[in-house]
């Protein structure tokens, strides 16, 4: 379990295809505290941790399932792309953003971008049958942050992304044409269940 908030941005450092893929991620974290078995959301994607190491810098790996990839924007990971990282919430952590299980639901892409004062305004089309549990002033993660959603149009919706956010993320970077792991509320994904059944 996540909450969304982002606590260091690591560094794709190898791939390796070995029947599910390989990846080792370079990070500021003491990878001595880290417990093979280990959760760490990498661009919002729970992946569990299979080895660690310290050289040439600080790395974990991860193997990285065929469905996984087609559930997220894992595929493009190449060495250098750098990637949001959070390791897994404790008892007793801040909640400071919402619940996040590490479970990307689909992929959106980012269709326009704007200046908004000091932030930068961000619309994305979400996948059509992900659309309905996105709400004006709800919460989604995208590449792992856990984000406030400013107005929806159908599939489209959009994000305000403050300079902070942009400075300890790698939302700095985002581009037009951009895919993005997204994941929605876990609430608004039982309420939509439930009404279903209702």
């Amino acid at each position: 379990m996540f909450t969304g908030i982002v606590t260091d941005i690591g560094e794709i450092l190898e791939t390796e295809l070995q029947g599910d893929l390989r990846a080792r991620i370079g990070t500021r974290y003491d990878v001595a505290g880290i417990d093979i078995g280990a959760s760490i959301a990498s661009d919002g994607v729970c992946l569990t941790v299979i080895a660690t190491g310290t050289a040439p810098r600080p790395w974990y790996d991860v193997q990285i399932s065929a469905e996984t990839l087609s559930k997220t924007n894992l595929n493009s990971w190449v060495p250098g792309k750098r990637v949001n990282l959070e390791r897994a919430l404790k008892v007793g952590d801040e909640l400071g953003g919402h619940i996040v299980s590490g479970h990307v639901d689909g992929v959106a892409r980012v269709v326009r971008m704007r200046p908004e004062g000091d932030s930068l305004r961000v619309t994305f089309r979400a996948p059509d049958e992900l659309a309905r549990f996105i709400a004006p002033k709800g919460s989604v993660a995208l590449n792992g942050p856990s984000l406030t959603v400013n107005e929806v149009d159908g599939a489209e919706f959009g994000i305000n992304f403050i300079p902070h956010t942009q400075q300890v993320t790698t939302w700095g970077g985002v581009r037009e044409g951009d895919a993005v792991n997204l994941e929605v509320d876990t609430m608004a994904r039982y309420v939509a269940r439930l009404r279903e059944w209702g």
